[in-house]
């Protein structure tokens, strides 16, 4: 089978190169969408992400469209599954696309990688629902030559479970199989992990958000929880942005400085994550 290669759309940098973002949307989503629709999240000094952060080059791959199996739909989605009320049934069906893409997300984060030196320690991999859970099956399957960093520089998941989760590491990456996977566990243990989930989220609920943060720390992760009483299926604002831009300056050595004024931001997209 021919390696599958992940399209992508970028926000270059304002101010000189020093970090990279990759950025997975959400299941009937779309790259462009997505980019566009992060304007309507902001922190308490009234600042996008993007803004906030003008260094770093941000990247949204966009997932391959499949057929749904149980739907007669045809939707942008990094694997499909069977129901989005009950994830466990027909489990199997999400390792097929899994096995697609964590490949080819691991081959786009080198690619990036590369565009920074081969600090893989500058690189940070986030995802909003489905995309954060395949970002998270990408850390779990994912080797860091010590060499180049040994790590992530970071990794963030908003609204995001964990497929297979509560088989544990080993039997997590016997699901998928693949080549390329390191023995031990070292790139989880050393990558930061910020998890934010809304407890109203109705698509992807509070607990299977819960259950991701405790599969990674089961996997040797350093996870920190931010849970908040509402927002639904998104991102919260502003207090959820202060935690990202807070816990990016204190992992990755950068200082997001409060003094920045919020620049006009892009249309906003109407699309709808239906994770």
């Amino acid at each position: 089978m021919a390696a599958t290669s992940i399209p992508f759309i970028t926000i270059e940098p304002s101010q000189p190169h020093t970090h990279t973002v990759v950025f997975l949307h959400g299941r009937g989503d779309t790259a462009r969408d997505f980019a566009d629709s992060l304007s309507h999240s902001r922190d308490s000094h009234r600042r996008t992400l993007v803004e906030a952060f003008p260094s770093f080059r941000w990247v949204f791959p966009q997932a391959p469209t499949r057929k749904c199996a149980s739907l007669p739909e045809t939707w942008p989605q990094w694997f499909d599954v069977w129901d989005a009320r009950d994830l466990a049934l027909n489990e199997d069906l999400q390792a097929a696309g899994l096995r697609e893409v964590v490949p080819a997300l691991r081959r786009l984060l080198a690619d990036q990688a590369a565009l920074l030196g081969r600090r893989w320690d500058r690189l940070v991999l986030a995802g909003i629902s489905m995309g954060g859970a395949s970002g998270a099956h990408v850390l779990l399957n994912l080797d860091v030559p010590a060499e180049a960093g040994g790590r992530l520089g970071a990794f963030l998941g908003f609204s995001s479970r964990c497929p297979f989760a509560g088989r544990g590491l080993t039997g997590m990456r016997q699901v998928l199989a693949l080549d390329g996977v390191p023995a031990d566990d070292r790139v989880i243990r050393n990558t930061p992990v910020l998890l934010e989930h809304c407890a109203d989220d109705p698509l992807v609920l509070v607990q299977n958000g819960r259950g991701l943060r405790d599969t990674l720390r089961e996997c040797g992760a350093q996870v920190e929880w931010r849970e908040y009483s509402d927002g639904g299926h998104w991102f919260h604002s502003p207090t959820g942005m202060d935690d990202a831009v807070e816990f990016l300056n204190k992992h990755l050595g950068t200082n997001s400085s409060a003094g920045i004024s919020p620049t006009p931001h892009r249309g906003l997209s109407d699309a709808m994550d239906l994770s």
